[in-house]
């Protein structure tokens, strides 16, 4: 069996497609045959070394977004039957420490995520699957676990409604466009930010009620300033954004931090914070009713995950090499 693997860390040359043992289904899990699996921020971080894959963990298959086809099932599994077009909801948990008894799910002690998805076949617990409709294109499909999950339970924590003003810094990005179409989905008003004009005027085909050039965070408070007081901040840089877009909320409003695209550590002013009676909330992925909800969006037909290329297993390194050029609106999927 073929598969895309990291045989070397640091950049998209260490991505290769190489052979690798065929998998095999164990005590309640499903066999795959993997349609699309979208490449995410995530993906290149382990590639880069960011995270805890070293060397001797290598090659490595990533791949956390993946939907496809079930090809077989373990005897034990009744949610999903051969011929299921299904997405897989990415978290593993331990399902035994208070956070897995009380919930969110992904408030687990031991919460990761599952990684395999860049191969022609891959197996996976059968009860972390999504069954889809026909009409829902297992491409796209393959795009809404992390980005659009991640962004629905951001608009969960911040308690957007309709009729509220979400500001949505790097709004080009992955979670940007889906936090885009899932605020215009449910109602309420977006501002999309982000250093390039042509990305921005590319967003406009879903979504975006104002766009707008931010060059840098310093400028982000009053070039939003004209459109109003922000309900909720949907935060996925970080960095001095995260002080930028406190600046822009109303008394009382919202921040939700779901990344560190541009820096790790953030500084703020701790008095406007408590005087204005605002909020910052972390929120890590989401759980798998949110990834549900999300695929209710797509077969309803309330939007449309845009893909922005595809990429064959031998193509994966230059998804990877795209990813890190930042030049694209929408997702880089792997089709193997």
């Amino acid at each position: 069996m073929r598969a895309a693997a990291f045989t070397s860390l640091g950049g998209p040359d260490g991505v290769e497609a190489i052979d690798v043992p065929e998998p095999t289904v164990g005590d309640g899990q499903a066999l795959l045959r993997v349609r699309g699996a979208s490449v995410n921020r995530h993906d290149l971080l382990y590639l880069q070394g960011d995270f805890r894959l070293r060397e001797n963990h290598l090659p490595f298959v990533s791949g956390v977004d993946v939907a496809g086809e079930v090809l077989d099932v373990d005897e034990s599994v009744e949610r999903v039957a051969p011929g299921d077009r299904v997405v897989l909801s990415p978290m593993m948990t331990c399902g035994t420490c208070q956070y897995c008894r009380d919930g969110p799910e992904n408030y687990c002690e031991r919460y990761h995520l599952f990684h395999g998805g860049f191969a022609e076949r891959v197996v996976v617990d059968a009860d972390r699957l999504v069954v889809l409709t026909d009409d829902v294109d297992l491409v796209a499909a393959s795009t809404l676990p992390v980005a659009y999950m991640t962004a629905w339970h951001m608009l969960r924590r911040a308690d957007v409604d309709a009729g509220d003003t979400v500001l949505i810094p790097g709004a080009t990005g992955g979670v940007g466009v889906a936090a885009t179409q899932l605020v215009a989905a449910m109602g309420a008003r977006s501002i999309c930010t982000s250093t390039s004009s042509s990305k921005l005027d590319a967003l406009g085909v879903h979504g975006g009620d104002h766009r707008i050039v931010v060059e840098d965070a310093e400028m982000l408070p009053d070039a939003v300033a004209e459109f109003g007081p922000v309900d909720a901040v949907l935060n996925h840089l970080g960095g001095p954004f995260t002080d930028a877009g406190l600046a822009t909320l109303r008394r009382g409003g919202r921040m939700v931090i779901c990344g560190r695209t541009a820096d790790r550590y953030s500084t703020f002013d701790t008095q406007d914070l408590f005087l204005e009676h605002k909020q910052v909330l972390g929120s890590t992925m989401g759980t798998q009713a949110d990834l549900e909800r999300v695929v209710r969006f797509v077969e309803a037909g309330q939007f449309d995950p845009p893909v922005h290329e595809t990429y064959d297993l031998e193509e994966a390194h230059q998804a990877f090499a795209d990813m890190e050029n930042r030049d694209v609106v929408g997702k880089l999927v792997v089709t193997p």
